[in-house]
């Protein structure tokens, strides 16, 4: 299979974990007799800094040619005192507005050799396995009118059925690739919005009769997450919400180096990128933990390209890093004991490479 894939740097240690991602997605490509091009953009503060535009219209162009987007990280102090129009984090917002990527997809999944990296009690994060859909183009992020003066202010908090319909339905279908069971998260007891996205789920749990489903009003979910976050398998929200959920489950795990993420399109288009900023403090050191980028490009095999076995590759050769003791400065607890960001690429390449050669020596055999 031939595909094109977008590759966006960005910020800080953008370019360091994409580069780690971007040579896995090499290996497979080799591996698995794929052929994957690869062809580099500029979005965030170095596109500022390149083109006065964090999103420019020859990025623009560029993923419009692609079957995926590959980011690393945007925004830093550097650009704190920009005006709004020209922050980082505006190239962010309206990458996923101008291709639609109404669906951002989160998975939170405890990694057994990293639970006492956990805030949390081992017993509580053992077995944790969700996965977060929030609604990413609407809501009150996106809402007119929006403004400020010296003496008030107003955000406006709009959602049509459709955009809710579809969100909807990404869960339920994502729930029957799981566990079979849903977590609808809204304020239906206060927000009017949030009364319609209530209506809107209950009309689709009759399409998907072998789907259990709850509904959880935020406050009650946020002291779930923490409290039992190994009850839920699908949860999905609005874009508020959901930005601030997803944010908490993140630190479930221990660290957001380890965190992937997707925002997709009905068709299949996705944007994928690791959960973490851009950590100016710590780039161009070497030290970055690449896994979650490296996960985000698996999570763009399977979810744009329909390559499983290639994504599950990748994971697996993850999870046996980390099951092997080998780890980078932000979870290896001394720094004589960590891997910088390309070493411990190797190891995961390492990984993939004994797979290969396990499985053909067992075909070999059939």
């Amino acid at each position: 299979m031939e595909k094109r894939v977008a590759v966006l740097q960005g910020d800080g240690i953008g370019p360091e974990v994409t580069s780690a991602a971007v040579r896995i997605l090499e290996v497979v490509a080799r591996r698995f007799n794929h052929t994957f091009h690869f062809d580099y953009g500029s979005i965030g503060g170095e596109a500022i800094d390149s083109f006065n535009d964090p999103l420019p219209k020859e990025t623009i162009e560029l993923c419009e040619s692609s079957d995926a987007v590959l980011l690393g990280a945007v925004g830093g102090p550097k650009w704190d005192r920009n005006p709004s129009e020209l922050r980082p984090e505006k190239g962010l917002l309206a990458i996923r507005k101008h291709f639609d990527l109404f669906a951002n997809l989160r998975p939170v999944k405890a990694v057994p050799s990293l639970l006492q990296a956990s805030p949390l009690k081992e017993e509580i994060v053992r077995e944790v396995d969700m996965m977060i859909v929030r609604e990413l183009t609407g809501g009150i992020y996106f809402g007119l009118p929006s403004r400020k003066t010296a003496t008030a202010a107003v955000d406006t908090l709009v959602y049509t059925r459709e955009e809710i319909e579809r969100i909807v339905e990404k869960a339920f279908e994502l729930a029957r690739m799981r566990r079979g069971k849903v977590t609808s998260v809204d304020k239906a007891n206060v927000l009017e919005s949030s009364k319609l996205w209530r209506e809107v789920v209950e009309e689709k749990r009759q399409r998907y009769p072998d789907v259990e489903v709850e509904h959880q009003l935020v406050d009650s979910a946020a002291m779930k997450l923490i409290t039992n976050p190994k009850a839920f398998d699908v949860v999905v929200t609005e874009n508020m919400f959901g930005d601030i959920l997803s944010d908490e489950a993140s630190v479930i795990t221990g660290s957001l180096g380890l965190m992937p993420s997707a925002s997709v399109r009905s068709d299949g288009f996705g944007l994928y990128e690791p959960v973490h900023g851009s950590a100016p403090d710590v780039a161009g050191m070497g030290i970055a933990n690449p896994a979650a980028a490296i996960l985000s490009a698996a999570m763009m095999l399977r979810y744009s390209f329909g390559m499983d076995t290639e994504a599950a590759a990748i994971e697996k050769a993850v999870d046996t890093v980390f099951e092997d003791g080998h780890f980078t400065a932000d979870l290896a607890g001394s720094t004589d004991r960590a891997l910088s960001t390309t070493e411990w690429t190797d190891k995961v390449i390492g990984e993939l490479d004994l797979q290969f050669v396990s499985n053909s020596i067992m075909f070999s055999y059939v």
